[in-house]
């Protein structure tokens, strides 16, 4: 992968239309100093100076995206309280398309806070109660899908297992999108079967979990194992500081090694190399391209603090440096 390989797939992302499909959160962070101990128990006192709010889960993939001027739709699940209002008016303000989410009074917005004090994470606060949708809920949303389905070049199925993605709900997505590049980020928590989807993107841990070999198998053997089983055209196994693993049904495993210069905080980095590898597909990148890009971003993703974005001109500086 050269730079101008990497400008010319860059400059293809901006005309591509992708739906992104899963569960919403929203990322607070809260950021501080810490200049001592508590004198009621062995923690530190963080005297906060600021707070910052992002869309998180499947809605930071689609911000990852939206940086790279594609045009972005999102379909998911919020309450009807200040945390999914906020949520909603974060996708706004950045031309993210919110039409296809539906407010739910009977639950509560994700909410994950994690508290920062000298470039580094003290604590996260988990605020969720996990609920799958109703019935309606998952036939309203694939109805209003199903019309739009052919404007959309790819699909993104991001997965925490926090209910949203039920068999019903990925099995009408996916029919929907035949034909489109569908890619999915996988939770080992909601063990799914992805079948005649494009590429499913595990991290290592998720990806020994889910193949059911013993203990220690190396990556070559998970990967071979998840391509049988999920009957996917390819699976990309991120690794890390050993980078990515990319497996094709026919072809020798590819590794790509880690681009990360330092790494300071890891929130969303599996965000950023599902977007970014999704975005290649669909503009036409041969796989092993797509996941280059994807490691380059995620290497800079990783140098960042908080649930971070990458610019296409920071994947640029990234492709030359290598």
């Amino acid at each position: 992968m050269n730079a101008l390989r990497a400008q010319d797939l860059l400059q293809r992302f901006a005309q591509l239309n992708v739906l992104v499909a899963g569960d919403l959160m929203l990322d607070e962070f809260v950021w501080g100093n810490v200049s001592r101990i508590s004198p009621e128990a062995p923690v530190p006192v963080v005297e906060v100076t600021g707070e910052s709010f992002y869309a998180g889960g499947a809605a930071n993939v689609a911000r990852n995206l939206r940086e790279f001027g594609a045009r972005v739709s999102v379909t998911g699940l919020t309450g009807a309280d200040p945390a999914g209002r906020r949520l909603l008016s974060l996708l706004e303000d950045s031309g993210i398309d919110s039409s296809s989410i539906l407010e739910d009074p009977a639950r509560r917005t994700i909410i994950k806070t994690r508290v920062i004090a000298r470039h580094q994470q003290v604590v996260r606060i988990d605020r969720e109660s996990p609920m799958a949708p109703a019935t309606a809920q998952t036939h309203e949303l694939l109805a209003r899908i199903a019309p739009r389905m052919a404007a959309y070049d790819a699909v993104i199925l991001s997965d925490y297992a926090k209910g949203f993605l039920t068999p019903a709900m990925a099995e009408g997505l996916c029919a929907a999108a035949q034909g489109k590049v569908v890619t999915v980020d996988p939770s080992p928590f909601n063990p799914l079967p992805w079948r005649q989807v494009t590429a499913v993107k595990p991290n290592l841990k998720e990806a020994a979990a889910a193949a059911q070999l013993a203990p220690g198998a190396a990556v070559e053997d998970i990967g071979a194992a998840l391509l049988r089983q999920w009957g996917a055209s390819m699976v990309l196994v991120t690794m890390g500081e050993q980078g990515m693993m990319l497996f094709e049904g026919g072809a020798s495993p590819y590794h790509t090694p880690t681009r990360a210069r330092e790494v300071f905080d890891v929130s969303g980095a599996g965000d950023t190399a599902i977007a970014i590898f999704t975005l290649g597909l669909a503009a036409g990148a041969a796989a092993r391209e797509a996941a280059e890009l994807a490691n380059h971003a995620s290497g800079v993703a990783v140098g960042k603090l908080g649930t971070a974005t990458v610019t296409p001109g920071e994947l640029l500086e990234s492709v030359a440096r290598a």
